[in-house]
């Protein structure tokens, strides 16, 4: 057995119950960490910080992404994209056309960036790959949104709908690269590829196709790919998703738990099979949260309209996996952050900046709290404190509890929609333009 489908194994199983024992306070090797849900083995991580204070280093990154940074051996990766804007002329008539506010480029390098951990050195600048006129971006999106995976030496990048590719982080060398997924997302990418069973699974949830697909590791090659099977509104844009999916074993089998629009789905990761789906009962689409899991429950974000968390069970009946919903909570959930699963509790915020923790069993809220701002970044858990991260630079640091407790307000410059990883006793926060290693000592 390959140490990946070691790793793919004890993800599967531990959210259910708690986070793994593979996980190590020096790596964090995929969007939320070594479970995928937010949780941070560290110790002594700060509490108090600003751009005077508890700031071990700060160095700038080129280009944009809001990927979140990934952490092995004492490097710190993370993508990005450099583009060249269109022109003036066709940028107005993109505008003009999508009713949105679009980023408009004529062409875009999409490249892999790396720091060093304990100097924070920027030590690699690798292109991945190029796109000549690719779509437009959302101004709040970037062609370098989705996270890339870290693991023994390689980093799987992932830029949507303009191609994977894998880099030896050794040698900077470009060892694979697939382009043959495509999808429309309309304003840019979103979801982060999972690595399971030596394959890289990816969601491809567009207005036009809607599929998961898994590459081998190894070469890049498709491995298997499934469309989604649940029926979708006529509308286009509703039928478009950012989800990461989530590792979990279900009576004692490994399961890819894939949100796409208006339908929570369960696949074989070993190839593709749907093992069940289940309607969110609502209009959901655009929905960008990682679901958690625990407790023997899924907990999923529905997304855009209306959002709500839905607690669902898989039961057997029959010898077959049906999903029974326990609970749907119906009040700030978020469009864009993942909930946070901490003991018996579930915290969430909302876009618009209203934080909420939810009993995990029964789905009833001990206390709301109006925390102020717009939210993107997935809050994080870690050293017994709770992180919710705003898109203009605050961090609010809170107790778990049934009650709230509010320890600190931290402010920084910049930009924040990535969300933070936790390793070494430290913070690292991504802005718009700089990382940040934070640490008390």
């Amino acid at each position: 057995m390959s140490i990946a489908r070691v790793v793919c194994y004890f993800w599967a199983v531990q959210p259910i119950f708690g986070w793994s024992a593979l996980a190590t306070a020096e790596s964090w090797p995929q969007w939320r960490g070594p479970t995928g849900q937010g949780l941070a083995t560290a110790r002594g991580l700060p509490v108090r910080w600003s751009e005077t204070e508890s700031v071990a280093w700060k160095t700038d990154i080129p280009g944009r992404g809001w990927s979140s940074p990934v952490v092995e051996n004492g490097q710190v990766w993370m993508t990005t994209a450099i583009d060249e804007p269109a022109s003036k002329e066709d940028a107005q008539r993109r505008q003009k056309t999508s009713g949105q506010p679009l980023t408009v480029s004529a062409f875009v390098s999409l490249r892999a960036v790396s720091v060093d951990l304990k100097t924070g050195q920027r030590l690699r600048d690798i292109e991945v790959m190029t796109q000549r006129e690719p779509q437009p971006t959302h101004v709040q999106n970037t062609y370098a949104t989705p996270t890339p995976v870290l693991e023994q030496g390689r980093l799987y990048c992932h830029y949507g709908t303009y191609g994977t590719g894998c880099v030896d982080t050794r040698n900077g060398k470009v060892l694979w690269t697939n382009r043959k997924l495509h999808v429309d997302h309309e304003v840019g990418p979103g979801s982060s590829p999972v690595l399971c069973q030596d394959m890289l699974i990816v969601h491809c949830d567009g207005r036009d196709l809607q599929y998961v697909a898994a590459l081998d590791a190894g070469t890049g090659q498709l491995v298997w790919k499934v469309d989604r099977s649940g029926k979708l509104r006529d509308e286009p844009k509703s039928r478009k998703a950012y989800s990461t999916p989530l590792m979990v074993e279900v009576h004692g089998q490994p399961q890819l738990i894939s949100p796409g629009a208006d339908w929570l789905y369960a696949y074989d990761p070993a190839s593709g099979r749907e093992l069940w789906k289940v309607n969110y009962g609502v209009l959901g689409f655009s929905n960008a949260p990682r679901p958690v899991a625990g407790h023997g429950m899924i907990y999923s974000c529905t997304g855009y309209m209306k959002s709500e968390l839905l607690a669902i069970r898989v039961d057997l009946e029959g010898g077959l996996q049906r999903p029974q919903l326990l609970w749907r909570f119906k009040k700030q959930v978020p469009n864009i952050s993942s909930p946070l699963l901490v003991g018996n509790e579930i915290y969430f915020v909302s876009d618009n900046g209203v934080a909420t923790c939810v009993d995990a069993h029964r789905g009833h809220s001990h206390w709301v709290q109006r925390l102020g701002g717009k939210y993107s970044a997935s809050p994080m858990y870690g050293d017994g404190h709770i992180y919710f991260f705003d898109r203009d630079g605050v961090t609010t640091v809170i107790e778990p509890g049934k009650e709230f407790k509010q320890l600190s307000v931290n402010r920084l410059d910049g930009s924040f929609m990535a969300s933070a990883a936790a390793v070494d006793g430290a913070l690292l926060l991504r802005s718009d333009k700089a990382l940040y290693r934070l640490q008390t000592n």
